[in-house]
């Protein structure tokens, strides 16, 4: 499976993971979030629904690029920096190559449109 998302002028493509918390979130889709930015890490989103967490670990520790689901928050949350295992995350899949990077230099919050290829 493989999401867009847009945010101003910069585009991205994520590949996900099968499972449930993915399947749950293409079925959200269409989506536009107010994403935030944390710890200069990560943006993050929330998301309409919660997304399943079955066959998820209790936490996980993802690395720049990664696309994942904080359950506690139920936020959509986009990694372009180093962030350490924490649980109620669930990682669902991981941006093109040089997303993170591109994601570090938008500043604030921003506004994403996530969509189904």
């Amino acid at each position: 499976m493989e999401i867009d998302i847009a945010i101003g002028t910069e585009r991205f493509r994520a590949s996900l993971t099968d499972s449930a918390a993915s399947r749950d979130l293409v079925a959200q889709l269409p989506l536009t979030l107010q994403m935030r930015d944390h710890g200069s890490v990560e943006k993050t989103g929330r998301l309409p629904a919660p997304l399943s967490l079955e066959g998820q670990p209790d936490g996980a520790d993802p690395d720049p690029g990664q696309v994942g689901y904080y359950a506690p928050g139920n936020d959509l949350v986009l990694y372009y920096g180093d962030q350490s295992y924490f649980p109620g995350i669930v990682l669902l899949g991981r941006l093109e190559d040089d997303a993170a990077g591109r994601l570090a230099a938008l500043e604030g919050t921003v506004t994403a449109t996530v969509s189904a290829t």
